[in-house]
């Protein structure tokens, strides 16, 4: 998904679906969205155009999620397992060092399972990621194994 940062506005975010179908968000600085479907005969038309304030836009994004509405999600938490979110601070020593070297499954059993860099989602990094500051690492362990991991990555 590419974005585009638009002035006294707010920052648009452009994605192509796999059905070659082109949407656009814009988020708005005060919280709202505008949400573009173009179609397919005139990719520059739009055939749909929704405007959501913030509530309208987190209900949106709350029926998007695949949070406690579906049955077939994993119940981590019954499984003796979190997922948890660490940020990775500018001041790490991981920063700009790669995945791998943290040896993080290793020491600790715990899984990343995406990383988070800007608007960015990378599922399921491998060992040679590189790592940066400000990254959010998605990781699933047991709290034990999540805590000693967040303790690796805030290492200066």
């Amino acid at each position: 998904m590419g974005h585009t940062p638009l002035p006294g506005i707010g920052v648009r975010y452009d994605l192509v679906t796999r059905e070659r179908r082109r949407l656009s968000v814009i988020a708005h600085l005060d919280g709202s969205r505008t949400l573009n479907v173009y179609r397919r005969d005139d990719p520059d038309d739009t055939a749909v155009c929704l405007k959501l304030n913030a509530e309208e836009a987190a209900a949106v994004v709350d029926a998007l999620l695949p949070s406690h509405h579906s049955p077939n999600l994993l119940a981590t938490a019954e499984l003796g397992l979190v997922a948890e979110r660490i940020e990775l601070p500018a001041t790490s020593y991981w920063n700009g060092r790669v995945l791998g070297d943290t040896r993080m499954r290793t020491e600790t059993g715990v899984s990343v399972v995406a990383v988070l860099r800007r608007a960015e989602a990378i599922p399921s990094p491998g060992p040679d990621f590189r790592l940066a500051g400000g990254d959010t690492l998605i990781v699933i362990g047991t709290r034990e194994g999540v805590g000693v991991a967040a303790d690796i990555l805030g290492r200066e």
